[in-house]
């Protein structure tokens, strides 16, 4: 007889891996029937809502109590695989030497392995937590979620009506620090913020060198941007996660850490800290990343214009307005630059709402007694920005018991991602923990 599906997690990844979704273009749709046809044959209620018919997103809802639902949510759509050498086939599945290889292992069909056969298993154990559990598998997340979680928010947001709390991306994976093994649970999310500098001066034949001309410019702007850092802003969620470090470490080293608190000290300690300093610069600062360069047309013709593409992460709360101030307080005197915001990800922001950390926290030790948990501001962005707008304090979940040798952020986006099958075996044993206690307290 086959062991059910929600008892293999391992093999339900091997399976959601080998559906191509990589996005662009996306074609989440067969995955998104597979998971729809389990979570149906378990007896769950589904329904299916598309802006784009190949590009759907799966909502399946297990009854509970009168308590408001809880909202699990992630992607099955993919980075692309071009130009990266794996030692398994990407799209494979394959189980070898523990681990379930293949594009979308941690990000994120690990995570959505785990909360599907979570709701299985509750399905067919006959939990009743206090309030539904309502599950949402999304397409087109890592293209901005246009079709997938803000698709939902926009035009649907009577399906989530009182939840207030959700369950996504990043969080829940060890972060080893001087000998401690934290588990940092993501409870606040930087916002995305891209720019557009446009850069202008006098063109000119090549033949006569420029000093100060557009590239001079360019270069002025570059070099100040990217050895400068943006003024040091502490938030309530950086402070919570300095301050569970610095109450694992040992005395001096807590002093350092707690050092990191005061505006005039935190940018000197980040200079010492090593390795350290590159987690905890992008949660204490916004930042600002230059990525592309467009400009010129002929080798031997100075440019007149070029333009460039920034990366801004800004803290939440912090205004693009806000933003641009202190990029132009780090330019300076850059002459012919002029800033444009072409997207920004974000909106007023709700207060952080811890209310569901101690269960989560509970849930992590008793499957792993010696985590230690602390809350977590993603630098990155995930789909719990869109909820966010409805008023739903979203967590970044996805719980992994790695080994130490395993580099989990290394392998995110990169050629061999890759996780232990008993990993996943014990973010399922988590989820399914937090499932059952839900509002028992």
């Amino acid at each position: 007889m086959t062991t059910p599906i929600h008892e293999r997690p391992g093999d339900l990844l091997s399976e959601l891996i080998r559906f191509e979704t990589v996005n662009p273009p996306g074609n989440e749709r067969a995955c998104i029937e597979y998971i729809d046809g389990l979570l149906t044959e378990a007896g769950l209620a589904t329904e299916t809502l598309a802006l784009e018919p190949e590009r759907p997103n799966l909502l399946a809802r297990l009854p509970g109590g009168d308590a408001p639902p809880l909202l699990l949510q992630g992607h099955v759509d993919v980075v692309p695989t071009d130009g990266q050498e794996w030692d398994e086939p990407p799209f494979s599945g394959t189980r070898e030497d523990g681990f379930v290889w293949g594009r979308g292992a941690l990000d994120m069909k690990g995570g959505v392995a785990m909360m599907v056969t979570a709701m299985l298993r509750a399905a067919e154990e006959g939990v009743e937590p206090a309030g539904d559990v309502l599950l949402v598998v999304l397409s087109d997340e890592e293209m901005g979620g246009d079709v997938g979680a803000k698709y939902l928010v926009e035009n649907h947001p009577e399906r989530f009506a009182d939840v207030e709390y959700a369950i996504g991306e990043f969080g829940g994976f060890p972060l080893r620090i001087d000998g401690t093994e934290f588990y940092p649970i993501q409870v606040a999310e930087k916002q995305v913020c891209w720019l557009e500098a446009t850069v202008t001066g006098r063109g000119g034949h090549a033949s006569r060198p420029q000093r100060d001309g557009t590239m001079h410019a360019l270069g002025e702007l570059l070099t100040r941007l990217t050895e400068q850092r943006l003024p040091v802003r502490i938030t309530p969620p950086a402070r919570e996660f300095v301050e569970a470090l610095a109450a694992e470490a040992e005395p001096e080293r807590a002093e350092q850490l707690r050092g990191l608190l005061d505006p005039d000290r935190t940018d000197d300690i980040l200079d010492e800290l090593g390795p350290l300093a590159e987690r905890l610069d992008p949660i204490l600062h916004n930042t600002v990343s230059p990525t592309v360069v467009d400009g010129g047309g002929k080798v031997n013709v100075h440019p007149a214009e070029v333009e460039l593409k920034l990366d801004g992460r800004l803290l939440p709360d912090v205004t693009p307005e806000e933003f641009l101030e202190e990029i132009r307080e780090v330019v300076g005197d850059v002459e012919g630059v002029e800033f444009e915001v072409v997207q920004f990800d974000g909106g007023e922001s709700n207060p952080v709402d811890m209310g569901l950390f101690d269960l989560l926290s509970d849930a992590l030790t008793e499957n792993h007694p010696e985590a230690v948990p602390v809350p977590f501001l993603l630098t990155g962005a995930t789909d719990g920005r869109f909820f966010e707008q409805l008023g739903i304090q979203p967590y970044g979940y996805t719980p992994l018991k790695l080994p130490p040798s395993f580099e989990f952020e290394a392998l995110v986006h990169a050629a061999n991602e890759r996780v232990p099958v008993e990993a996943v075996e014990f973010g399922t044993d988590t989820l399914s923990t937090v499932i059952r206690e839900y509002g028992s307290t």
